[in-house]
């Protein structure tokens, strides 16, 4: 490890954690909304297989999941978590060229607060579900008229999350895996899982070393930087405080895409954020 990555773990541990997820936020949706700016160069699926390819890329080196024992069981199961995570990104792309990036995460947090709401059944999750289902179809009055494919490929992103959510707890729960050694050989896999049907959306930067670099970037920005100051955050942060931080994340990528991508939602559209957010507050679990 070079002297530089002690450095930083330095800093990071010396800031507040709630400082490190809002960071760790900005950069997942800064990265999103410079993917959006890409998608005039590379259509927004080869933007997606290339923030899995740079996020596996960052993780497998990291890792070195090599050193673990693989069965056939476990491989399976992190093979089905690897292509759940890469077809939540590629949904989630191919949504946000086509909604409001605010708006697309707001109804991709449907998924992670359907999962809570099932899983606990409690009268708080219950209420946290309706107030979503509301809020989705607050904004499903506003864009499913303008753009019913970007609506139902956000709904698709909540989908595979909740199945990211369920099949990564059982992979964190194999005691055989070290820590976050299931995520990057998952990441590996969906990389190499879509790479046969998306290598051609990514030709455009694959053959122009500065757009490959860009699409790169966006990876590290919004994959691996967030992912690497939330598991610093987490550790000093009860669940109840994280979750409630989660449940900021629908208004931070609302308020990047209104500075970034000039962005600004409307009326109806806000309430239904606003819905959202609030009921993702109210999750008595931090699975998201």
């Amino acid at each position: 490890m070079s002297r530089a990555a002690p450095a930083a773990a330095g800093v990071a541990d010396r800031l507040p954690p709630q400082a490190l997820f809002v960071l760790g936020a900005i950069s997942q949706y800064v990265g999103a909304a410079l993917a959006v700016l890409l998608f005039a160069l590379v259509p927004a699926a080869g933007v997606a297989w290339l923030r899995v390819v740079a996020a596996a890329a960052v993780l497998v080196a990291w890792r070195r999941p090599w050193q673990t024992r693989w069965t056939a069981a476990r491989l399976r199961l992190t093979a089905a978590f690897g292509i759940a995570l890469a077809l939540m990104n590629l949904t989630f792309y191919l949504a946000i060229d086509r909604l409001p990036l605010g708006t697309a995460v707001a109804i991709e947090f449907a998924g992670p607060i359907a999962v809570a709401a099932l899983g606990s059944r409690t009268r708080r999750d219950v209420l946290a579900l309706a107030l979503a289902v509301a809020g989705v179809l607050a904004l499903a009055d506003v864009h499913l008229t303008g753009s019913p494919a970007g609506f139902a490929l956000a709904v698709a992103a909540g989908a595979f999350w909740a199945a990211y959510i369920v099949l990564g707890h059982r992979v964190a729960a194999d005691r055989g895996l070290r820590p976050r050694d299931g995520l990057a050989v998952a990441m590996a896999i969906g990389a190499l899982g879509l790479g046969p049907f998306l290598v051609t959306s990514a030709v455009p930067a694959l053959v122009d070393p500065l757009l490959l670099a860009a699409c790169l970037g966006v990876g590290v920005a919004s994959s691996v930087v967030p992912y690497a100051l939330e598991q610093i955050a987490m550790r000093r942060l009860v669940r109840s405080r994280f979750a409630l931080l989660l449940a900021l994340l629908p208004a931070t990528a609302t308020v990047v895409g209104a500075i970034v991508l000039a962005q600004v939602p409307g009326l109806v559209e806000s309430i239904g954020i606003a819905l959202i957010v609030v009921a993702a507050s109210l999750r008595s679990h931090a699975d998201i």
